[in-house]
This record gives C-alpha cells, sequence and structure tokens, in this order.
C-alpha cells in the first residue's frame, strides 16, 4: 500500500499487537510511529510504554519507519496534536489510527482511493472509518458526507491539518457572532457544544479531538462516513484516557466495505445521517453521554 500510515500508541501492548498486525497485513510503505511517555508515578506504566514500542519495531515488511517518541508523558491533548503537526509535516497525506482503534482490511484501501479521489477538493477535510448509524437509513452509496470527523480510524491531507488550532483561538468569536445558532437549529444540540467546546478552550478537558470538530465546523467543511462501520473500538476499558465505561459504541461490529466503491453523485452533507447522528447517537446516548457525564464532574470539581 502506497499511503503513509500514522500509528498513534502510548501504554497498551495489548490492543498495541492488534492493531499493529492489521497494519502489517495491510504492508504501508510508510509507517510514522507516534508515541506518548509514561506518566510520573503510574506503576508499571514506563516498563507497558516500552512493551508497546517494541512491538511496533517488528517491521517485517518493505516499509520506510519514522518515529517521535516523547521522553515525558505529553498527554492526549498535547501528545496527538504534536503527533500530527509532524505526521504533516512529514507527509502530505496519511491514514491515522491509534492504538486501539481496530480496522477491517478493506478500511485501508478505502481511505486510499478517496484521499487521492478527495486531494483537490478542499470542501472535504478528512475520511472516517466509521461509521455509527447501525444499519439506519442505509444508502445506496458507499459512502456520505457529513458535517462530523469521526476519529476512530481516519485520514486526512496536509491541507485540511492547516486548518486546525490545538487552542481552538476562533472559538470565542464564533460563540459571539452566534456562528453555532447558525450551524444547529436544535436548542439542545447548540447548548452541548457549546459546553463542549467552552469546556475545551478553556483547557478543562485533555483531548485534541473536539478542536478538530470546531475546525470542521468553523470552515464548513465535509466529512466522508462509509456506508459501513469499518473499525472498532476497542479502548473501552478502566486504563483508558477517556472512554472507561462501556456504552454501546464499544467494540462495535465491522464489516468490509465492497469495491468497486460507489460515488454519490452530489458533494453535499447528508442532513438526514447528520440529524440522526446529532438526536440518537450523540446526545441521549453513546460517546456524548459519557462526555456529558465527564463535563459534569470537571465543572463541579472546578468550582469545588
Amino acid at each position: 500500500m502506497k499511503t503513509p500510515v500514522a500509528f498513534f500508541i502510548f501504554n497498551r501492548p495489548d490492543t498495541t499487537e492488534l492493531v499493529f498486525e492489521a497494519i502489517r497485513r495491510a504492508a504501508p510503505s510508510r509507517l510514522l510511529i507516534v508515541a506518548d511517555g509514561p506518566r510520573l508515578g503510574r506503576l508499571g506504566e514506563a516498563e507497558k510504554c516500552a512493551a508497546a514500542r517494541e512491538i511496533v519495531s517488528r517491521v517485517d515488511w518493505p516499509c520506510e519507519v519514522s518515529v517521535d517518541y516523547a521522553e515525558r508523558n505529553l498527554g492526549c491533548r498535547r501528545r496527538v496534536s504534536s503527533g500530527l503537526d509532524w505526521v504533516f509535516r512529514t507527509v502530505e497525506e496519511a491514514i491515522i489510527l491509534e492504538d486501539d482503534c481496530l480496522p477491517d482490511q478493506s478500511f485501508f484501501r478505502f481511505c486510499q482511493e478517496l484521499l487521492e479521489k478527495h486531494r483537490s477538493d478542499d470542501r472535504i477535510m478528512m475520511i472516517s472509518g466509521d461509521n455509527f448509524q447501525k444499519g439506519v437509513g442505509t444508502i445506496s452509496d458507499s459512502y456520505h458526507f457529513s458535517r462530523y470527523p469521526h476519529i476512530w480510524g481516519w485520514a486526512s491531507w496536509r491541507r485540511a491539518w492547516k486548518l486546525y488550532d490545538v487552542e481552538m483561538q476562533q472559538w470565542q468569536r464564533f460563540r459571539g457572532e452566534g456562528m453555532l445558532e447558525g450551524l444547529f437549529q436544535e436548542k439542545e444540540t447548540q447548548r452541548f457544544w457549546r459546553e463542549v467546546f467552552d469546556s475545551v478552550h478553556r483547557g478543562e478537558i485533555d483531548t485534541w479531538d473536539h478542536q478538530f470538530t470546531f475546525a470542521c465546523l468553523r470552515h464548513q467543511a465535509l466529512c466522508v462516513v462509509p456506508a459501513v462501520n469499518l473499525v472498532s473500538n476497542l479502548g473501552f476499558r478502566e486504563d483508558a484516557t477517556h472512554t472507561r465505561e462501556r456504552n454501546n459504541m464499544a467494540e462495535l461490529r465491522t464489516v468490509p466495505i465492497r469495491f468497486p466503491l460507489r460515488h454519490p453523485h452530489d458533494v453535499v452533507r447528508n442532513v438526514e445521517a447528520d440529524l440522526l447522528t446529532e438526536t440518537e447517537h450523540r446526545l441521549p446516548s453513546g460517546p456524548v453521554a459519557g462526555l456529558r457525564r465527564m463535563l459534569g464532574r470537571i465543572v463541579r470539581k472546578v468550582r469545588g
């Protein structure tokens, strides 16, 4: 496979080995590995980080390997964002996987073909391997366009990553000018994203991904969502950074996508699919419900 793969690892050698095996089967010609360092005072974590790095050293196919290893712990926000900065300084485009995101093999070809097809289309910011629709509103094409960047296995270009800002410096202006209300009709959806972006902007959540969602919303970008789910998140467990509580998004079944791909006739957002995401899969349940509980705990702790 000619498309570079960026692999983000930390302290979970068991899931790292599973995802690395999937990457090995795809045999990319370029592999970029980003690793965070162990946290101080965490018994046994240095050994787990070392074990994960040993696993990804077992490249046994023709491949150019580059590494960006942190010696000290940077945390999710800084390690992933700085790692992606490094990835997109190094290559023009890449497929990105974290150590708990296990892809179906068709995910790699899906990303590679669409990276090439949409390379010069500035309206499109990323290609996701995730489909959380669970068969509801099934489409006849191989993918649809969404406003939401699902990042449990994804791909993008340098041109798109340039629009990312981990500090979200434009958020207060965006909020003050009522741009959020212009994007969402539902008050609950407006309130949810206002709470999320406020908390991220204040540095209350150690994360990088909501900043990417903000970049996509701010630029009214489109994100590719496959017709079937291509990546399963194995990271819902006690040693996770954010997904410690299992929910209905954990370890979703993957389904191979069929080739040749059937492309949508028009490059336009699927409003119905996004509405389903907002009303059924993000607000009442799924990852957002867990995030809302986490936000509540953070706010209570800060107000202490």
